[in-house]
């Protein structure tokens, strides 16, 4: 049987509690975020023909030299220009 939309929210609520690690009185922002998050999937599952679309992936873009590590940007040095 299919899960319904309230019972998404609350499973995705739950699962956002636990990984904040139990937090109390925090209970009415996993569900709104639960509930935001549904809406999304909504929202994104429909093509304006309404059939349903699959989602894209997400792409990542990766450097082969640095073998998947982040590369700080090169430090820009002042030029100085000399008076002649």
């Amino acid at each position: 049987m299919a899960e319904t939309r309230e019972e998404w929210i609350k499973k995705r609520a739950y699962a956002l509690w636990e990984e904040e690690g139990h937090p109390t009185g925090r209970d009415s922002i996993h569900w709104e975020q639960a509930r935001h998050e549904r809406d999304a999937l909504d929202g994104s599952a429909r093509a304006s023909d309404g059939k349903v679309a699959k989602p894209r992936a997400k792409r990542t873009v990766v450097s082969a030299k640095t073998n998947g590590g982040v590369t700080p940007a090169p430090k820009r040095t002042a030029s100085r220009k000399t008076a002649s």
